[in-house]
């Protein structure tokens, strides 16, 4: 991300999801505020994407979809094709549902990106990160500023994910699996306010989800009954569960966006987004079923 940032003209305007990872707005809007113009917004609406389009005149729009940790969804070959009406980058985050679930590149974007310390790798081992692109001269420009300023991946970091990659496949498909039904099970807890998961068709943008991924990966994210302290007695309680951020390993973990991956977003933007002190993040992996739920149900 730090070399895509510097590989774009001093001063671009950047239209950007407002439910991004930490780590990104973070970066965002600490080191690249002042080298570039960057305005968050909700890129699930087609609308208002348009009409910042027109009005800011951005050079690129960073799409992540599904995001983190609200799981929006936005239709990427709709905003993908605005984009080139207005002559407009499109780059998405595609970390969340990997290669195997999501390919933004045919369905329009200009670059993806993955942390590759997530499902590709899927060990929770490596640190590190992927771009891909059909824009030769795009990728010209990264790779001039990658050999020129060294973030880079090392020979055994590249050979675990290699590894890693091996079994992408049959990982995504148990993740999945698992969290399809993790999430029916929260769903009809009664201690649970509300599940967001792409595959149960309570998620306001399903049929988006159903559209342009293969799957529904292995992220969920709900509403406990109550706030910090029943939220904080809750993870204390889980054993199976990691207590940990990342996400995307074949373990599962669980953690609270608000004082762990996201407490870099200021508390009155958090809420405004909607990741409000009951908010839980599970990080689904592909042990059995049965004992994540039997663990779950012992933290309830």
């Amino acid at each position: 991300m730090t070399l895509i940032m510097h590989a774009l003209p001093k001063g671009s305007k950047i239209l950007c999801g407002d439910d991004v990872y930490g780590g990104t707005y973070r970066l965002f809007t600490t080191v690249f505020n002042e080298i570039h113009d960057i305005k968050f917004i909700d890129t699930t609406d087609l609308k208002l994407v348009e009409k910042e389009m027109k009005d800011f005149i951005p050079a690129v729009i960073w799409l992540e979809t599904p995001t983190n940790p609200l799981l929006k969804i936005t239709d990427i070959c709709k905003v993908c094709n605005l984009a080139k009406t207005y002559k407009v980058q499109s780059f998405v985050d595609n970390t969340f549902m990997s290669p195997y679930f999501q390919k933004p590149i045919e369905l329009g974007a200009d670059v993806v990106i993955h942390s590759m310390t997530k499902y590709i790798n899927g060990h929770s081992d490596v640190i590190g990160g992927a771009m891909m692109t059909n824009s030769k001269s795009f990728y010209d420009k990264v790779w001039t500023l990658q050999n020129s300023t060294g973030p880079s991946q090392s020979p055994f970091d590249s050979w675990l994910v290699l590894r890693g990659i091996k079994t992408l496949a049959i990982r995504m498909e148990a993740h999945q699996k698992n969290a399809m039904k993790i999430a029916k099970y929260l769903e009809s807890h009664e201690k649970v306010e509300s599940v967001i998961y792409p595959g149960l068709k309570t998620h306001p943008q399903h049929k988006i989800a159903k559209k342009q991924m293969s799957g529904f990966g292995g992220m969920i994210t709900f509403f406990l009954k109550g706030g910090v302290k029943e939220s904080k007695r809750f993870l204390e309680k889980v054993s199976l569960f990691a207590l940990a951020e990342s996400l995307g390993g074949v373990e599962s973990l669980i953690e609270h966006p608000a004082i762990m991956t996201h407490a870099s977003v200021p508390k009155k933007l958090r809420e405004k987004l909607g990741i409000h002190d009951n908010l839980i993040r599970l990080s689904v992996g592909i042990e059995d079923v049965d004992d994540l739920i039997a663990d779950l149900e012992k933290a309830f």
